[in-house]
């Protein structure tokens, strides 16, 4: 049996290191990734793929690899988008765009994928067809959507779906993976609360939504109870609260208020935001106020099918990638969970390191020699799924 594990060449390595450094000293934020999506396609592009799609929910790229003959469709996604944070991780290749830099590790997975592009010029699969998924905007959860939206996106609609994201915390190379949900499903709720100013001097002429913000705080971050291990769990964390302008002689008259709900499933999502509602029209109510609510970075679970996480097992074994259930589920969302909604998907965690900066840190940096690993469980799944053409 052919030897796919070690499909890179020294090389090729070497390339793949300063493609992802060249990505990463110029991020794009989520819906902006015009730049990167050319770099993908072009990268990709020169390595025979027998089609590419771009502009696929905005800026998503798929790279399609045909097989011997027919059979499924396997989809491995990853990700475009970098993050609207100050870097400050000191590496020779740091963003060279203030104020935005690839600190979750984006950069690293789709060069983990477009490795993958080398393997696939050299063998086609024996049956079926491999797409390599470069999805935009992944930070604001609405990238998968956007792609799994647009009508083009039947022509690559996948039997299954694989993904990796790299996981600080866990020992370098070391995988986390299980069945269930991996990851929950989150949303950003903003509460704009109106009333009327008035002079500072007389408060009791307007109408304040300082009560109203006083209650709602502590109200909603209540909410939350359960246990992310257990069968229901749920979260509400306050991020930012305001409310009139900077000034001494105006009381204010409207506040705003942002919140994340969390929970482990989203059937659990619904019965949250009811709660979540009542609280802010019982708050507004009581102080006179006027309200609206609405809500964006709305993301799904991800769950994990059996058969993937099998296939994934399976590539991780024979990769000599160690592996074990960890802790999961975890409490954060990932974009992932609508492609396995329309087929058997499954993503893994792979360890950068125990005693590294976490991903959304300005000092994390991913480790290059996850390229390599992760690339290899892949082309091991997909030889594995496919075969190989001879």
């Amino acid at each position: 049996m052919r030897n796919f594990d070690h499909f890179l060449t020294p090389e090729e390595e070497e390339t793949l290191v300063a493609f992802r450094h060249d990505l990463h000293r110029h991020p794009e934020l989520s819906g902006e990734e015009e730049w990167t999506a050319r770099q993908v396609a072009d990268f990709v592009g020169a390595r025979s793929p027998d089609k590419v799609l771009t502009g696929l929910g905005g800026h998503g790229v798929a790279a399609i690899y045909e097989g011997a003959e027919p059979g499924p469709t396997l989809l491995v996604r990853s990700e475009l988008d970098a993050l609207p944070i100050h870097e400050l991780s000191g590496v020779a290749y740091s963003s060279e765009i203030e104020g935005k830099a690839h600190l979750c590790g984006h950069d690293g997975h789709t060069t983990t994928l477009a490795a993958l592009s080398y393997g696939l010029e050299r063998e086609r699969p024996a049956k079926g067809r491999v797409v390599l998924m470069f999805q935009p905007a992944e930070e604001t959860g609405a990238g998968s959507a956007a792609v799994i939206a647009d009508p083009r996106y039947d022509e690559i609609r996948p039997d299954m779906s694989i993904s990796l994201h790299n996981m600080p915390g866990i020992p370098i190379g070391h995988a986390t993976l299980a069945p269930g949900i991996v990851t929950c499903a989150s949303r950003g709720m903003e509460v704009r609360l109106t009333g009327k100013a008035a002079h500072a001097s007389q408060p009791e002429t307007g109408i304040s939504p300082l009560a109203a913000l006083a209650t709602l705080m502590p109200d909603l971050s209540a909410l939350g109870g359960g246990d992310i291990k257990g069968e229901r769990f749920s979260m509400v964390t306050v991020t930012h609260v305001s409310m009139g302008e900077p000034a001494y002689g105006v009381a204010p008259g409207a506040g705003r208020l942002m919140a994340t709900l969390r929970t482990k499933s989203d059937g659990e999502m619904a019965a949250l935001v009811t709660e979540a509602e009542a609280l802010v029209a019982r708050a507004a109510k009581a102080a006179g106020l006027g309200f609206e609510i609405s809500y964006d970075d709305v993301f799904d679970h991800t769950e994990n099918h059996p058969e993937a996480v099998q296939l994934l097992e399976e590539a991780l074994d024979a990769r000599g990638v160690t592996h074990d259930p960890g802790d999961l589920p975890f409490r954060g969302s990932e974009d992932f969970g609508r492609f396995g909604q329309g087929s058997k998907g499954a993503m893994f965690f792979l360890g950068a390191g125990e005693n590294r900066p976490h991903v959304h840190n300005p000092d994390y940096v991913f480790p290059d020699e996850l390229i390599s690993i992760g690339s290899g469980v892949f082309m091991r799944a997909i030889r594995s799924y496919l075969g190989a053409a001879r």
